[in-house]
């Protein structure tokens, strides 16, 4: 039994304060669709979750352990999917995918290509370069990606853009699948994508203005001791 979690995280991104205070837990089998505004900082969150970014404050575990002990492991086990599809324009669909399972080091690699293809139903396109397939042809390839290898934790950032209904439904099987093999889904999404049961996570909720995150950081800053300032209990002896 997996268990990934998040303990009071703060996300701050240049000079502004994403979200703070945020806490979340998901063990295998669950579903966890991110809710909010634009700017409410999901991307920044799944970001957070994949180990691309540190958090401000707050830590992340998995089975109890900080993901940033072992980043190598954490990637191992992850798949993320964000706004980019990342497709190269002058390799064909089957040749993005190659790349993909060989950085990842898949065994063989060809037939989970070829299981990749035909879940998404893009077979057809296999030998079709880039530069040539639609937006939704491009995102089904690139969701083609997370099937390749195998994984624990799928963090997708806003999968169904560029996807017809009938795409979404595919999605929303293959999701249903990963949960049942015991896999833990984070997503974002705009619009309803039928998945069963989903905790909601609305990043809204974490919104701080960011004085009051100041106020609060120079309160640490004024009870914790000075350099060469004895404590009370150093004071009393």
């Amino acid at each position: 039994m997996a268990d990934f979690s998040g303990s009071d995280l703060t996300c701050l991104r240049g000079e502004r304060l994403v979200f703070g205070g945020l806490s979340f837990s998901a063990k295998s089998g669950d579903a966890v669709m991110l809710r909010g505004r634009n700017g409410a900082g999901k991307s920044s969150l799944l970001r957070l979750m994949a180990g691309l970014l540190a958090p401000r404050s707050g830590a992340l575990c998995w089975n109890g352990e900080n993901i940033s002990d072992d980043r190598a492991a954490h990637h191992a086990r992850t798949h993320y999917l964000g706004h980019q599809d990342a497709i190269k324009p002058v390799l064909t669909v089957r040749d993005n995918l190659r790349l993909w399972g060989q950085l990842r080091g898949v065994a063989a690699l060809e037939a989970a290509i070829d299981r990749a293809l035909n879940a998404l139903q893009i077979h057809h396109l296999s030998r079709v370069t880039g530069r040539y397939l639609s937006s939704g042809q491009k995102r089904r390839t690139a969701l083609a990606r997370i099937l390749i290898g195998d994984s624990h934790l799928w963090l997708l950032d806003e999968p169904t853009v560029g996807l017809d209904r009938e795409s979404c439904a595919e999605l929303a099987q293959l999701i249903a699948e990963f949960r049942a093999n015991g896999g833990i889904v984070v997503y974002s999404t705009h619009i309803d994508l039928d998945v069963e049961n989903p905790t909601i996570l609305d990043l809204d909720d974490f919104a701080i203005p960011m004085v009051e995150w100041l106020a609060e950081q120079d309160d640490i800053e004024d009870m914790a001791p000075t350099k060469g300032t004895p404590t009370s209990q150093e004071a009393a002896q």
